[in-house]
């Protein structure tokens, strides 16, 4: 039996008379690591938008771990277990990067603000419990060293990394990552390739990522959307996608994103 983290049924968006996401349905198993690739204007970003929360569907419905979420507001993903980054670096950059990780945690904790106030035992074993995860996780990722930096003075290569750590201290279901190895060169997006695996096989993670990278694609997606024109055209794994004519004829035209 399947266990089904995401469902999307017949999903649309649209902008005016343009169809960015046109009837798109599809089911997500739990655990799996899923890339959306297609040629620019394709839909990408707006179908990524729709499932992770942050744009609402003209019509169709999302279910995220069974509960129906068609419409609701992205606060309300995110209680469900969707974390996710931005292809744009979203960082408190006048923060530490110590900081940034403790508000990840912080917006998915329970810590009340009374029990804040008056340094309950709970409240304070919370917060101890709360830094030592935060730490664990920058050894992890490999910013240890660096937490009492502010964010801004980071690598752009490590500034992606503290996305991600920042949007796996909210202790994700399901995590979408937006375009992830955007920026880095060759090196860094082998470095990048590496962490994702880590993270998704030690974390028994979900994780949809869109990436212009197909290098990036290929190495990482246990299986792979391709979207043209708003419109899921084909699924498959690397070696289907690779040798796929449909795939191959989408990939001739298309000239902006959506």
């Amino acid at each position: 039996m399947t266990n089904t983290i995401l469902k999307a049924s017949q999903l649309c968006k649209y902008f005016g008379g343009v169809r960015a996401v046109d009837d798109f349905s599809y089911t997500l198993e739990a655990g799996k690591l899923v890339g959306l690739i297609g040629p620019n204007g394709a839909g990408k970003s707006t179908l990524f938008n729709l499932l992770s929360g942050a744009v609402k569907p003209t019509k169709g419905s999302i279910e995220i771990a069974g509960a129906a979420l068609t419409g609701k507001r992205p606060d309300e993903f995110s209680r469900k277990g969707v974390a996710r980054t931005f292809q744009n670096i979203r960082l408190f950059k006048g923060l530490t990067v110590y900081e940034n990780v403790l508000a990840g945690f912080h917006q998915s904790s329970d810590l009340s603000l009374f029990r804040g106030v008056f340094g309950s035992p709970s409240y304070r074993q919370s917060e101890q419990a709360i830094k030592a995860k935060a730490e664990d996780l920058l050894q992890s990722f490999g910013l240890y060293e660096r937490r009492n930096e502010q964010a801004i003075h980071l690598s752009y290569g490590d500034q992606r990394r503290l996305e991600i750590v920042r949007a796996m201290a909210t202790d994700p279901q399901i995590l979408f990552l937006d375009e992830p190895a955007a920026g880095m060169n060759s090196y860094e997006g082998q470095q990048l390739v590496q962490l994702i695996r880590r993270v998704w096989e030690e974390n028994r993670l979900t994780v949809f990522l869109i990436e212009h990278d197909m290098d990036v694609v290929m190495k990482l997606c246990e299986e792979i959307l391709v979207l043209d024109y708003g419109k899921l055209i084909f699924r498959g794994t690397p070696q289907e996608v690779r040798e796929s004519s449909v795939v191959r004829e989408a990939y001739l035209g298309g000239d902006t994103d959506a």
